[in-house]
Formats: structure tokens, sequence, C-alpha cells
């Protein structure tokens, strides 16, 4: 079963949350939370596999939340809830070591395979703002070399899985682009993690594109 907590201060939200969720039989909401505190309180209890965090919530918000998540239990994948728009927040989201994120009208069909990919550990990003949050980032980041310089021990290969990564595909899709077994596919993106200093496929993905990996094609 993925181990769910769902954290938003709206009760009609997390209540519509659960109820889509648990339609799924491979999903359960072990707990809730109105707020950024309960939320870590939640995470330091029990063992939560992904974590639903709102950006905006009374008290601590749902980023300096995913920080200390994070931090006090990185096996937890957070996904950042969001409005369309916010796109500032989220990068700062995905900074502090969240795992990807959605809006918040994502369809019922939608929300469930997002939360396996996320248990999963694919990655989750709302398809209708990743261009233009990516587009947001690398015009914000000036020193496009220190990102190059990240990349520079990659192999050819694992280059190319980085790269793949920077346009959302999960590792199924890009072991059919490359040919190769989705192991291989996990096995690349462990090591590119490892030798760039990612906390996830996410900031992989930011750093594919502050290194213009995708302009390579």
């Amino acid at each position: 079963m993925i181990r769910v907590l769902i954290a938003d201060d709206e009760t009609l939200m997390r209540a519509g949350i659960r109820l889509i969720l648990e339609n799924a039989e491979d999903i359960e909401v072990v707990a809730e939370a109105a707020d950024g505190r309960e939320a870590v309180a939640a995470c330091r209890e029990r063992t939560i596999d992904v974590a639903l965090l709102d950006i905006q919530m009374p008290g601590r918000d749902g980023i300096s939340a995913a920080e200390e998540i994070a931090r006090i239990s990185p096996a937890t994948y957070v996904v950042m809830l969001t409005a369309f728009g916010a796109e500032q927040s989220v990068t700062r989201s995905l900074r502090v070591g969240a795992s990807g994120f959605l809006l918040k009208d994502t369809g019922p069909t939608e929300l469930i395979h997002s939360v396996r990919r996320a248990a999963n550990g694919e990655p989750v990003l709302a398809p209708r703002i990743t261009r233009r949050l990516m587009e947001q980032h690398v015009r914000s980041t000036q020193d496009t070399q220190a990102a190059l310089r990240r990349t520079e021990k990659l192999t050819a290969a694992e280059r190319e899985v980085l790269r793949l990564v920077g346009t959302g595909l999960s590792n199924a899709e890009i072991a059919d682009q490359l040919y190769m077994s989705a192991g291989t596919v996990k096995a690349h993106i462990s090591r590119i993690l490892t030798t760039t200093g990612c906390a996830n496929r996410v900031q992989a993905a930011v750093l594919a594109h502050d290194a213009e990996l995708l302009a390579e094609r």
C-alpha cells in the first residue's frame, strides 16, 4: 500500500482528495494535516510514502514543511499542491527538496496516477505549467557554466538520460527512447543524482535546463 499524507488548510479540499485516493486499492490515506506543523509531526510519527502539501497554509506553510520533511524523512516523496500561476513558490519548493507539484484542479485519474508515480520515484510535474516553470528558472539562472561543471563527470549515456529527465519523461519512457531496460535507467539516474549533488530527479530536471542540455537536440 502507498501511504499518503494530505496537508491543506481547507477541510473540503482534504476530504475531496481523500475520497479520490481511497478509490484506489493500492493507496491509503494515513494522515491529514491542516498546516505545515501538523504535516511535519505526522511524518515524524509514522511512515509516509507520499506527502501532498498545499503550498499556502496558515502558520507554517508547505514550503517550510517540505524542507524539514526532506531532512527528517528522506524516503517520503513530497508533492506540492498549487494553483496555476504560482511558479515562483513551486521553484522554491523544488529547491528545498520537494519531488514535484500538482495543480489543485488535477482530475481524479491523474491524481491517482501521480501519487503512484511519486511513490515509485517518478517525476510529478503538472504539464500545464512545467514548461513555463522551467523557462522561468532558466532565465533567472545566470551561471550556466556552474551547472555544466556539475554535469561534466557524467558519461555520455548518463548525460542523455539527464536530458530526457529534463523533459519530464518517466523511467519507462526514457528506457523506450534509449533502448535500455528500466533497471538500467534507474541505475543511471541514481548515479546522476550522486554525481551532480541533486536531491531528487526534479532537481536533476532543473539542472538539465540550467546546463542547457535540452538545447543539444
